[in-house]
């Protein structure tokens, strides 16, 4: 059997090919963070040096495709482990696309980077801080990173109702983002950097979990529910007043 870590990179990559299909139609703010990232990386395009340019976990290509209209020259690379996202896309995207568990690095092609983006990734890597801080190392000077990642303080809704139900929590957790702030501020200067906080309308437990559940995402390195347990959690889920929250790190800078 492989170590904890390797059993739940697995679980990842499954639960996201089962989901693949829906993932570019149902990832609305995943969608929505793309566009905003390729907005914000948009003043860089004359200031990059040459070199490698990648989307670190890429997916079904939304950030990709975003960033390609914003920036000139070269295309982005795609990398991610889940064959079934990366099929999403239609030729010639295709060509771009390489199969690659990010949770073993970066491959050597990277090395001297001039671009890496990654949007809804690295909370899904095993140490998403260290990763952070080997994409950096990988960033010749002028070389930029954009980056969005969900960070904890989300769905808190989940995590009280799971304490007042008595239950255990069994949400992905979430990466600190000062901690992250902090690993990408050391090697890179800093143009823009935010906490940003989305919201959606909570039609109920059932709802929330099948729609995480719809595109994949509900790998969790924690035990699933019993079904007692979920019902539980379902009895004590609060009404529409209050919303489901994601807060999530979105930052922009280069290698000094």
């Amino acid at each position: 059997m492989g170590s904890p870590e390797s059993r739940f990179s697995a679980q990842v990559e499954r639960c996201f090919s089962r989901g693949a299909s829906a993932y570019p139609r149902s990832a609305t703010l995943q969608a929505a963070v793309a566009m905003r990232l390729a907005r914000l990386a948009r003043p860089l395009d004359t200031a990059l040096p040459s070199g490698p340019r990648a989307d670190l976990g890429a997916g079904s290509g939304l950030l990709s495709r975003a960033l390609e209209t914003q920036l000139t020259d070269a295309p982005l690379l795609r990398l991610d482990a889940c064959a079934a996202l990366l099929e999403q896309e239609q030729p010639p995207q295709r060509a771009l696309q390489r199969l690659w568990d990010l949770n073993q690095g970066l491959p050597q092609e990277l090395e001297g980077a001039a671009l890496l983006a990654s949007s809804f990734a690295l909370q899904w890597l095993e140490q998403p801080a260290l990763q952070l801080s080997g994409w950096c190392k990988a960033l010749r000077p002028g070389g930029a990173l954009v980056l969005a990642v969900p960070c904890s303080g989300s769905f808190q809704i989940w995590h009280h109702t799971a304490e007042r139900a008595g239950v255990p929590c069994s949400a992905l957790p979430l990466p600190d983002p000062t901690t992250l702030l902090e690993t990408a501020a050391a090697p890179l200067a800093l143009h823009h950097y935010q906490l940003l906080r989305f919201s959606r309308p909570n039609r109920g437990a059932r709802a929330f979990l099948h729609q995480i559940k719809t595109i994949g995402a509900q790998a969790s390195p924690a035990a699933r529910l019993q079904p007692g347990q979920l019902r539980q959690l379902i009895r004590h889920w609060p009404g529409p007043e209050h919303a489901i929250v994601w807060h999530v790190l979105v930052l922009v800078g280069q290698k000094r």
